[in-house]
């Protein structure tokens, strides 16, 4: 029995380049739903402010069940941050709100590690999430704002404060 060799066809060589260049080529990711917020102490206020909208079905206590200060940390959103904060020096307090106007919203901040966070809930008699904590240290925080209702979709608008 004669035995059959795969040979190459030369003909096919600019499928396999193709496929190649295609397999090598580095993914590039987006590092957040709604983009980046790069601060420095003094910052202008309106650099503060960003918007998004809520949703998602990943349960926010699978990155902590809760934060620095023993604070809950619960909602859904997305397993992608919503925002990218960059902390360009310390701040020694900030205040980050959510305004949906009244839904019931929750936040939790991861960073400038992966072991500090910071969550947050209603704020005041508003359903609306706050954090509002001290020793911010310089570095890239991942923020992700949450609903109590797994895919709720709501429209926020998000305020970074120096108080």
């Amino acid at each position: 029995m004669k035995s059959r060799r795969l040979r190459f066809q030369p003909q096919y060589s600019w499928l396999l380049a193709i496929f190649t260049a295609i397999m090598t080529q580095p993914v590039i990711a987006e590092p957040a739903n709604f983009g980046t917020i790069k601060l420095s102490p003094g910052f202008d206020p309106a650099k503060g402010v960003v918007e998004g909208y809520t949703g998602g079905s990943f349960s926010l206590s699978a990155i902590s069940n809760r934060d620095r200060d023993k604070k809950a940390c619960i909602g859904f959103a997305d397993p992608k941050p919503d925002h990218i904060l960059i902390l360009e020096k310390d701040f020694p307090r900030l205040k980050i709100l959510v305004n949906t106007g009244g839904k019931d919203t929750t936040l939790l901040l991861k960073g400038p590690d992966d072991q500090t966070i910071r969550c947050g809930d209603d704020t005041g008699k508003s359903k609306d999430a706050s954090i509002d904590d001290r020793n911010f240290k310089k570095g890239t925080y991942q923020l992700w704002v949450g609903t109590f209702d797994s895919g709720a979709r709501h429209n926020y608008t998000l305020t970074v404060q120096q108080p």
